[in-house]
Protein backbone atom coordinates (compact mmCIF):
# COMPACT_ATOMS: atom_id res chain seq x y z
CA UNK A 1 0.00 0.00 0.00
CA UNK A 2 1.54 3.05 -1.18
CA UNK A 3 1.59 6.62 1.20
CA UNK A 4 -0.94 8.23 -0.51
CA UNK A 5 -3.10 5.77 0.31
CA UNK A 6 -2.77 5.40 4.09
CA UNK A 7 -6.03 4.94 5.68
CA UNK A 8 -7.57 7.42 8.26
CA UNK A 9 -7.58 5.93 12.47
CA UNK A 10 -10.92 6.57 13.99
CA UNK A 11 -11.50 6.03 17.46
CA UNK A 12 -14.64 5.17 18.60
CA UNK A 13 -15.09 7.96 21.47
CA UNK A 14 -17.83 7.10 24.36
CA UNK A 15 -19.39 3.79 22.93
CA UNK A 16 -22.37 5.04 24.82
CA UNK A 17 -23.09 7.53 22.80
CA UNK A 18 -23.35 8.27 19.05
CA UNK A 19 -20.01 7.16 18.05
CA UNK A 20 -20.54 3.62 16.34
CA UNK A 21 -23.68 5.02 14.98
CA UNK A 22 -22.41 8.08 12.89
CA UNK A 23 -19.44 5.55 12.10
CA UNK A 24 -21.37 3.45 10.27
CA UNK A 25 -23.51 6.60 9.00
CA UNK A 26 -20.25 7.65 7.35
CA UNK A 27 -18.97 4.29 5.58
CA UNK A 28 -22.54 3.95 3.89
CA UNK A 29 -21.70 7.42 2.58
CA UNK A 30 -18.27 6.31 1.36
CA UNK A 31 -18.73 6.86 -2.09
CA UNK A 32 -20.94 9.85 -2.14
CA UNK A 33 -18.54 11.84 -0.48
CA UNK A 34 -15.56 10.49 -1.56
CA UNK A 35 -14.07 9.53 1.99
CA UNK A 36 -10.47 7.90 2.20
CA UNK A 37 -10.31 4.44 3.36
CA UNK A 38 -10.81 4.60 7.67
CA UNK A 39 -10.88 2.38 10.37
CA UNK A 40 -12.83 1.99 13.34
CA UNK A 41 -10.71 1.89 16.93
CA UNK A 42 -13.41 0.10 19.20
CA UNK A 43 -15.01 -3.52 19.97
CA UNK A 44 -16.60 -5.25 16.48
CA UNK A 45 -18.93 -6.64 18.72
CA UNK A 46 -20.31 -4.10 19.75
CA UNK A 47 -20.65 -2.21 16.55
CA UNK A 48 -22.14 -4.57 14.87
CA UNK A 49 -24.92 -4.80 18.10
CA UNK A 50 -25.49 -1.49 17.18
CA UNK A 51 -26.05 -1.69 13.28
CA UNK A 52 -28.54 -4.52 14.56
CA UNK A 53 -30.12 -2.60 17.07
CA UNK A 54 -31.09 0.73 14.75
CA UNK A 55 -31.17 -1.00 11.84
CA UNK A 56 -27.82 0.05 9.87
CA UNK A 57 -27.49 -2.50 7.08
CA UNK A 58 -23.25 -2.24 7.60
CA UNK A 59 -21.48 -5.34 7.43
CA UNK A 60 -18.64 -5.01 10.57
CA UNK A 61 -15.34 -7.24 9.69
CA UNK A 62 -12.82 -7.15 12.25
CA UNK A 63 -9.70 -6.57 11.16
CA UNK A 64 -5.96 -6.07 12.07
CA UNK A 65 -5.03 -2.63 11.36
CA UNK A 66 -2.54 -3.80 7.90
CA UNK A 67 -6.02 -5.31 6.37
CA UNK A 68 -8.19 -2.17 6.40
CA UNK A 69 -8.18 -0.32 3.35
CA UNK A 70 -8.59 -4.03 1.97
CA UNK A 71 -11.69 -4.85 3.86
CA UNK A 72 -12.77 -0.74 3.50
CA UNK A 73 -14.43 -1.34 0.20
CA UNK A 74 -16.94 -3.80 1.76
CA UNK A 75 -17.30 -3.49 4.84
CA UNK A 76 -16.76 -1.25 8.03
CA UNK A 77 -13.20 -2.41 8.86
CA UNK A 78 -12.97 -2.72 12.80
CA UNK A 79 -9.42 -2.84 14.93
CA UNK A 80 -9.93 -4.23 18.17
CA UNK A 81 -8.61 -3.28 21.41
CA UNK A 82 -7.61 -4.70 24.02
CA UNK A 83 -10.24 -3.09 26.07
CA UNK A 84 -13.60 -3.97 26.26
CA UNK A 85 -17.09 -2.00 26.35
CA UNK A 86 -20.03 -2.30 28.11
CA UNK A 87 -22.55 -1.60 25.71
CA UNK A 88 -25.11 0.50 27.11
CA UNK A 89 -26.46 3.29 24.61
CA UNK A 90 -27.26 6.62 26.42
CA UNK A 91 -25.91 5.41 29.83
CA UNK A 92 -22.74 6.27 29.35
CA UNK A 93 -20.18 4.29 31.99
CA UNK A 94 -16.75 4.41 33.87
CA UNK A 95 -16.32 1.53 32.90
CA UNK A 96 -15.59 1.89 29.26
CA UNK A 97 -13.08 4.66 30.03
CA UNK A 98 -10.14 2.33 29.59
CA UNK A 99 -11.19 1.69 25.78
CA UNK A 100 -11.90 5.34 24.46
CA UNK A 101 -8.53 6.15 25.98
CA UNK A 102 -6.85 3.26 24.43
CA UNK A 103 -8.52 3.99 21.06
CA UNK A 104 -7.25 7.78 21.37
CA UNK A 105 -3.68 6.42 21.99
CA UNK A 106 -4.12 3.81 19.00
CA UNK A 107 -4.87 6.21 16.22
CA UNK A 108 -2.14 8.52 17.46
CA UNK A 109 0.61 5.53 17.56
CA UNK A 110 -0.67 4.27 14.30
CA UNK A 111 -0.13 8.01 12.39
CA UNK A 112 3.43 8.77 14.16
CA UNK A 113 4.87 5.13 13.00
CA UNK A 114 3.01 6.00 9.55
CA UNK A 115 0.18 3.25 9.07
CA UNK A 116 -2.02 5.92 9.49
CA UNK A 117 -2.78 9.52 7.62
CA UNK A 118 -5.01 11.37 10.10
CA UNK A 119 -6.77 10.78 13.76
CA UNK A 120 -10.18 11.30 13.33
CA UNK A 121 -12.03 11.23 16.91
CA UNK A 122 -15.61 10.65 17.55
CA UNK A 123 -17.03 12.48 20.47
CA UNK A 124 -16.17 11.52 24.36
CA UNK A 125 -18.07 12.63 27.61
CA UNK A 126 -15.83 13.84 30.17
CA UNK A 127 -17.06 13.14 33.06
CA UNK A 128 -17.14 9.35 32.53
CA UNK A 129 -13.30 9.21 31.80
CA UNK A 130 -13.06 11.67 35.33
CA UNK A 131 -15.00 9.27 37.28
CA UNK A 132 -12.67 6.51 36.12
CA UNK A 133 -9.26 8.88 36.99
CA UNK A 134 -8.46 10.79 33.55
CA UNK A 135 -6.39 13.52 34.64
CA UNK A 136 -7.14 15.94 31.40
CA UNK A 137 -9.36 18.14 30.77
CA UNK A 138 -10.33 16.87 27.43
CA UNK A 139 -9.38 15.34 24.46
CA UNK A 140 -7.05 18.54 23.10
CA UNK A 141 -4.71 18.16 25.96
CA UNK A 142 -4.31 14.27 26.08
CA UNK A 143 -3.62 14.93 22.76
CA UNK A 144 -0.88 17.10 23.13
CA UNK A 145 0.35 15.28 25.70
CA UNK A 146 0.66 12.24 23.77
CA UNK A 147 2.57 14.19 21.19
CA UNK A 148 4.86 15.29 24.04
CA UNK A 149 5.53 11.89 25.00
CA UNK A 150 6.25 10.67 21.52
CA UNK A 151 8.69 13.80 19.93
CA UNK A 152 10.13 15.24 23.69
CA UNK A 153 8.76 18.49 22.56
CA UNK A 154 6.48 20.77 24.26
CA UNK A 155 3.25 21.50 21.70
CA UNK A 156 1.07 24.66 21.89
CA UNK A 157 -2.81 22.93 20.42
CA UNK A 158 -5.52 25.41 19.15
CA UNK A 159 -8.64 24.54 18.20
CA UNK A 160 -10.16 25.68 15.19
CA UNK A 161 -13.67 25.14 13.86
CA UNK A 162 -13.69 25.24 9.99
CA UNK A 163 -17.31 25.00 7.90
CA UNK A 164 -17.76 25.31 4.45
CA UNK A 165 -18.01 29.46 4.81
CA UNK A 166 -16.01 30.36 8.16
CA UNK A 167 -13.40 29.42 9.96
CA UNK A 168 -12.93 30.63 13.93
CA UNK A 169 -10.66 29.97 16.67
CA UNK A 170 -11.16 30.58 19.96
CA UNK A 171 -8.26 32.01 21.91
CA UNK A 172 -9.90 31.05 25.55
CA UNK A 173 -11.63 27.88 25.48
CA UNK A 174 -13.95 26.01 28.43
CA UNK A 175 -13.70 29.13 30.90
CA UNK A 176 -15.99 31.16 32.79
CA UNK A 177 -16.71 34.10 30.80
CA UNK A 178 -15.82 36.37 33.81
CA UNK A 179 -12.03 34.96 33.85
CA UNK A 180 -11.47 35.43 30.38
CA UNK A 181 -9.94 39.20 31.16
CA UNK A 182 -8.02 37.39 33.55
CA UNK A 183 -6.37 35.13 31.31
CA UNK A 184 -6.41 37.02 28.25
CA UNK A 185 -2.71 38.38 27.10
CA UNK A 186 -0.89 39.26 24.76
CA UNK A 187 1.32 36.75 24.67
CA UNK A 188 -1.60 33.68 24.40
CA UNK A 189 -3.30 35.73 21.47
CA UNK A 190 0.11 35.44 19.68
CA UNK A 191 1.49 32.60 20.33
CA UNK A 192 -2.10 31.22 19.10
CA UNK A 193 -1.69 33.02 16.09
CA UNK A 194 1.02 32.10 15.07
CA UNK A 195 0.39 28.27 15.49
CA UNK A 196 -2.85 29.15 13.14
CA UNK A 197 -0.74 31.02 10.59
CA UNK A 198 1.45 28.35 9.85
CA UNK A 199 -1.06 25.33 9.89
CA UNK A 200 -3.21 27.51 7.50
CA UNK A 201 -0.19 27.09 5.46
CA UNK A 202 1.53 23.70 5.96
CA UNK A 203 -1.64 21.92 6.17
CA UNK A 204 -4.76 23.84 4.36
CA UNK A 205 -2.51 25.08 1.42
CA UNK A 206 -3.41 29.02 1.96
CA UNK A 207 0.04 30.83 1.10
CA UNK A 208 -0.32 33.86 2.73
CA UNK A 209 -3.11 33.42 5.20
CA UNK A 210 -5.09 36.61 6.57
CA UNK A 211 -6.23 36.69 10.07
CA UNK A 212 -9.27 38.73 11.52
CA UNK A 213 -8.81 39.53 15.25
CA UNK A 214 -12.12 40.20 16.84
CA UNK A 215 -11.87 42.17 20.07
CA UNK A 216 -12.86 41.53 23.43
CA UNK A 217 -15.13 44.16 24.22
CA UNK A 218 -18.49 45.58 22.39
CA UNK A 219 -17.30 48.02 19.52
CA UNK A 220 -14.08 46.48 19.93
CA UNK A 221 -13.83 48.64 23.04
CA UNK A 222 -14.52 51.77 21.19
CA UNK A 223 -11.33 53.44 22.17
CA UNK A 224 -11.07 52.25 26.12
CA UNK A 225 -14.78 53.88 26.47
CA UNK A 226 -15.80 50.36 26.90
CA UNK A 227 -13.16 48.53 28.59
CA UNK A 228 -9.47 48.59 27.94
CA UNK A 229 -8.37 45.15 27.11
CA UNK A 230 -8.63 45.84 23.34
CA UNK A 231 -6.08 48.74 23.65
CA UNK A 232 -3.82 47.64 26.20
CA UNK A 233 -3.80 43.46 25.16
CA UNK A 234 -5.62 42.81 21.57
CA UNK A 235 -3.97 45.53 19.85
CA UNK A 236 -0.21 45.36 20.64
CA UNK A 237 -1.54 41.51 19.80
CA UNK A 238 -1.73 42.42 16.35
CA UNK A 239 1.19 44.94 15.72
CA UNK A 240 3.24 42.12 16.77
CA UNK A 241 1.84 39.72 14.44
CA UNK A 242 2.10 42.16 11.32
CA UNK A 243 5.69 43.26 12.32
CA UNK A 244 5.99 39.49 12.00
CA UNK A 245 5.09 39.18 7.93
CA UNK A 246 1.45 37.98 9.47
CA UNK A 247 -1.60 39.39 7.94
CA UNK A 248 -4.01 39.84 10.72
CA UNK A 249 -6.02 42.52 11.53
CA UNK A 250 -7.73 44.02 14.48
CA UNK A 251 -9.22 44.46 17.03
CA UNK A 252 -12.58 44.35 15.18
CA UNK A 253 -15.91 44.73 16.25
CA UNK A 254 -17.19 40.92 16.83
CA UNK A 255 -21.12 42.00 15.80
CA UNK A 256 -19.71 42.92 12.17
CA UNK A 257 -17.26 40.43 11.95
CA UNK A 258 -19.04 37.67 10.64
CA UNK A 259 -21.64 38.32 7.97
CA UNK A 260 -21.26 37.53 4.43
CA UNK A 261 -19.03 40.06 3.47
CA UNK A 262 -16.52 40.59 5.86
CA UNK A 263 -15.92 37.06 6.06
CA UNK A 264 -14.84 37.39 2.35
CA UNK A 265 -11.85 39.91 3.87
CA UNK A 266 -10.17 36.53 5.67
CA UNK A 267 -9.37 32.83 6.33
CA UNK A 268 -10.02 32.75 10.15
CA UNK A 269 -11.19 34.83 12.60
CA UNK A 270 -9.66 35.04 15.92
CA UNK A 271 -11.87 35.05 18.75
CA UNK A 272 -11.40 36.02 22.46
CA UNK A 273 -13.53 33.17 23.98
CA UNK A 274 -15.48 30.13 23.59
CA UNK A 275 -18.95 31.41 22.34
CA UNK A 276 -17.49 34.48 20.37
CA UNK A 277 -15.81 31.45 18.39
CA UNK A 278 -18.54 29.12 18.06
CA UNK A 279 -21.94 30.52 18.00
CA UNK A 280 -20.88 31.87 14.23
CA UNK A 281 -19.29 28.78 13.37
CA UNK A 282 -22.35 26.48 14.36
CA UNK A 283 -24.97 28.86 13.14
CA UNK A 284 -23.22 28.59 9.58
CA UNK A 285 -22.96 25.21 9.77
CA UNK A 286 -24.51 22.89 12.84
CA UNK A 287 -24.07 20.25 10.70
CA UNK A 288 -20.85 20.42 9.07
CA UNK A 289 -18.49 22.10 11.10
CA UNK A 290 -15.18 20.50 12.25
CA UNK A 291 -13.05 20.63 14.74
CA UNK A 292 -9.03 20.54 13.86
CA UNK A 293 -6.45 20.74 16.19
CA UNK A 294 -3.60 22.94 15.00
CA UNK A 295 -0.57 22.62 16.15
CA UNK A 296 -0.07 19.14 17.24
CA UNK A 297 2.39 17.07 14.18
CA UNK A 298 -0.26 14.79 13.05
CA UNK A 299 -3.41 15.78 11.55
CA UNK A 300 -6.42 15.58 13.53
CA UNK A 301 -9.93 16.75 13.47
CA UNK A 302 -13.47 15.54 14.71
CA UNK A 303 -17.31 16.28 14.89
CA UNK A 304 -18.24 19.40 16.38
CA UNK A 305 -21.13 18.17 18.33
CA UNK A 306 -20.75 15.68 21.66
CA UNK A 307 -21.82 12.76 22.80
CA UNK A 308 -25.37 13.23 22.03
CA UNK A 309 -26.73 10.54 24.65
CA UNK A 310 -29.89 11.19 24.62
CA UNK A 311 -30.41 10.09 20.84
CA UNK A 312 -27.91 7.39 21.50
CA UNK A 313 -29.42 3.57 20.00
CA UNK A 314 -31.92 5.69 18.52
CA UNK A 315 -31.16 5.33 14.80
CA UNK A 316 -31.51 9.29 14.29
CA UNK A 317 -28.15 10.40 14.65
CA UNK A 318 -26.40 12.39 11.69
CA UNK A 319 -23.79 11.71 10.61
CA UNK A 320 -22.87 15.06 8.19
CA UNK A 321 -19.80 16.42 10.98
CA UNK A 322 -17.90 13.37 10.65
CA UNK A 323 -18.11 12.77 7.20
CA UNK A 324 -17.06 16.29 6.84
CA UNK A 325 -14.27 15.80 9.50
CA UNK A 326 -12.78 12.44 7.47
CA UNK A 327 -13.17 14.28 4.20
CA UNK A 328 -11.12 17.58 6.02
CA UNK A 329 -8.51 15.07 7.47
CA UNK A 330 -8.17 13.29 4.14
CA UNK A 331 -7.80 16.62 2.62
CA UNK A 332 -5.29 17.85 5.00
CA UNK A 333 -3.15 14.52 4.35
CA UNK A 334 -2.90 15.24 0.78
CA UNK A 335 -2.10 18.50 1.18
CA UNK A 336 1.09 18.06 3.46
CA UNK A 337 2.11 15.46 1.12
CA UNK A 338 1.93 17.52 -2.50
CA UNK A 339 0.84 21.30 -1.07
CA UNK A 340 -0.91 23.49 -3.21
CA UNK A 341 -0.89 26.66 -2.40
CA UNK A 342 -3.93 29.07 -2.79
Amino acid sequence: MGATELPLALSIGDPSGVGPEIALAAWQNRHRHSIRPFYLLGDPALVAARARSVGIGVKVEEVAQEEASRAFEHSLPVVPLAARFVDTPGQPDPANAQGVIEAIDRAVSDTFDGKAAAVVTCPIAKKPLYDAGFGFPGHTEYLAHLATRRTGETVTPVMLLAGPELRTVPITIHIALATVPEVLTTDLITTTARVVAQDLRARFGIKNPRLAVAGLNPHAGEDGSMGKEDLEIVRPAVEILRAEGIDARGPLPADTLFHARARSGYDVALCMYHDQALIPAKTLAFDEAVNVTLGLPFIRTSPDHGTAFDIAGKGIARPDSLIAALTLAGKLADNVRAPVTI
